[in-house]
């Protein structure tokens, strides 16, 4: 999977062959409100030139170097919508963008008869629900009948928006994770209150790096039918630690209770094993999710 340009205006760029074998360089995907989303580019547009120069031929770095400017800076673009669509002139305010965790792409699978709505998630920062949401409401519009969730190489972040993604897969009343401790203010179970965003069939991608509120997220969807695993096990990161500051200033970390998942396995130490360590048919993750129970208790 490529990595978001510094362009500034915020686009991704990959180098597609044609059917004659001239590389073709296409619109991957786009930062959620970013100033090329917002001039009118669109995932899978095609780059013909950048301030007059023609890219043909060029590689999507070279394109991406002509791009780059100072912020609050305009650049001009043209842009082919689609494979035969009208060739457009966008001028863009370069600007310096906020850091969304959220990366968003509709891909066609089986011969263009399964649209994927394919969403990877960096990090649990402040961003993390509300662009998640937008992506996935995007991808709806856009014809995803089944989600990929990407938390490869997601060590964590803020517990409690790993905890507010994870209700919006649940239905209302289903367990999202247990707390388990030695006080009983630390014992306790967080339930989804409202029902879910979707209710297509989700796959959730992990590996040895996926961690804490990535954990949370993958047994939640998981323990309650939502979602197969596929990938690796996890890293298993489940403690709940607070800090306590001492008379001289300073401070101690204590751990006071760990995150049990929905189907009450220890997810500290353990990590989570995935359902697959390959890519499944779309009619193996159907199939094994109908025929999921959630266990009770």
């Amino acid at each position: 999977m490529s990595k978001y340009d510094t362009s500034g205006i915020g686009v991704n760029l990959r180098e597609i062959p044609d059917k004659n074998g001239e590389v073709k360089l296409k619109v991957l995907g786009l930062i959620l409100d970013g100033p090329a989303y917002a001039a009118g580019v669109r995932q899978g547009d095609e780059l013909l030139s950048v301030n007059g120069v023609d890219v043909k031929g060029k590689s999507a770095f070279e394109a991406l170097s002509l791009i780059q400017g100072p912020s609050d800076t305009s650049v001009n673009i043209m842009v082919k919508q689609g494979n035969c669509g009208p060739v457009q002139s966008v001028d863009v305010q370069r600007q310096l963008i906020a850091k969304t965790p959220v990366f968003y792409r509709l891909e066609q699978m089986d011969n263009g008869k399964t649209s994927v709505g394919y969403v990877r998630l960096k990090e649990f920062n402040a961003l993390a629900r509300k662009d998640l949401v937008t992506a996935m409401k995007r991808l709806q519009g856009m014809g995803a009948s089944v989600f990929v969730l990407d938390l490869r190489d997601n060590l964590g972040g803020l517990v409690q928006e790993g905890i507010e993604i994870a209700k919006l897969f649940l239905n209302k009343g289903e367990t999202v994770i247990y707390t388990a401790g030695r006080e009983p203010q630390n014992v306790k179970s967080i339930v989804a209150e409202t029902g879910p965003l979707i209710t297509n069939p989700v796959i959730v991608l992990v590996n040895k790096n996926t961690a804490s509120a990535s954990e949370i997220v993958a047994t939640a969807l998981h323990d309650n039918c939502r979602a197969i695993l596929v990938g690796e096990k996890t890293y298993g990161k489940g403690l709940i630690q607070s800090v306590f500051e001492l008379h001289d200033g300073s401070g101690v970390v204590v751990t006071v209770g760990k995150y049990v998942t929905p189907n009450h396995l220890d997810i500290n130490g353990n990590g989570v094993d995935p359902d697959y360590k390959k890519f499944p048919a779309w009619n193996e993750v159907a199939e094994r999710l109908s025929k999921c129970h959630r266990q009770q208790g």
